[in-house]
């Protein structure tokens, strides 16, 4: 990109909205620029904008986001096929299999959640459209990573030093190399399995969404808890329902692209 072209004061209301999390929902304008690095006063007038605008709220003290602030979300939701095209194959993969489905698409190093059928809880931590997780932690995110050709994947940012949920097990901070994480394998086979890294007890297979071009633009998966006996036949049972559904979703992607 052009450095002449970035806007800094709109990078700098981005990196505020970011700040906001599940463990930081409410700041002052101090905490706020200690979190971003930013001066108060940059800081007071951003909030003061985003305020003015309805994507916050303040008691004089403390600013919070308002749900006004999904409709940044919404725009990329609704201006790709993409998740309206998988949600009914994801329905029918979760009614087939009686475990939870979600797609995902890659971020950096990171893989968002675009889509989530629930059906049950099966973590600890929840999980909704926009979640976000390490890519080298997760099925769907190993399946991704797997699709990036070397130089691609050199490019990303260490997933040792993404933002991770506390429970991420320490077995994912050895897996950071594309060999270590067997990306040439899963890329070969078409899918990836993974016990027990994003949280201990959790098993995610995933399978990969390509396009026209035949590039993984988005990933699907499965998850249950280890201990579930429908898992000690997956590979007869839920990885075929699995891969029909990642290349049903393929097949209608590459419709809607002609």
């Amino acid at each position: 990109m052009d450095k002449g072209s970035h806007v800094q004061s709109f990078a700098r209301g981005l990196s505020v909205i970011r700040s906001f999390d599940r463990t930081h929902p409410r700041m002052t304008r101090g905490q706020l620029s200690e979190q971003t690095g930013l001066p108060r006063a940059t800081v007071r007038r951003l909030l003061q904008t985003l305020v003015s605008m309805d994507y916050a709220e303040t008691d004089g003290t403390s600013f919070w986001l308002t749900p006004q602030i999904l409709e940044l979300g919404h725009s990329y939701l609704s201006s790709s096929p993409l998740p309206d095209i998988a949600q009914r194959h994801l329905e029918e993969l979760s009614r087939r299999t009686n475990q939870p489905s979600s797609m995902s698409i890659l971020d950096g190093a990171e893989v968002v959640y675009v889509n989530s059928i629930p059906i049950r809880r099966i973590m600890a931590m929840s999980i909704t459209v926009g979640t976000r997780f390490p890519a080298s932690t997760t099925a769907m995110g190993r399946v991704l990573l797997a699709d990036l050709v070397n130089s691609e994947y050199s490019g990303l940012d260490d997933p040792r030093t993404s933002p991770s949920p506390s429970s991420v097990t320490p077995a994912v901070f050895d897996t950071a190399r594309r060999a270590q994480l067997d990306l040439d394998a899963i890329q070969s086979q078409g899918w990836a399995l993974v016990d027990h890294e994003l949280e201990v007890g959790l098993r995610s297979i995933a399978a990969p969404v390509l396009n026209s071009n035949g590039r993984a633009v988005a990933a699907v998966n499965v998850s249950s808890r280890t201990e579930d006996p429908a898992f000690d036949t997956i590979h007869q049972t839920i990885l075929p329902e699995l891969l029909r559904a990642a290349h049903s979703i393929s097949d209608d992607l590459r419709l809607q692209s002609d």
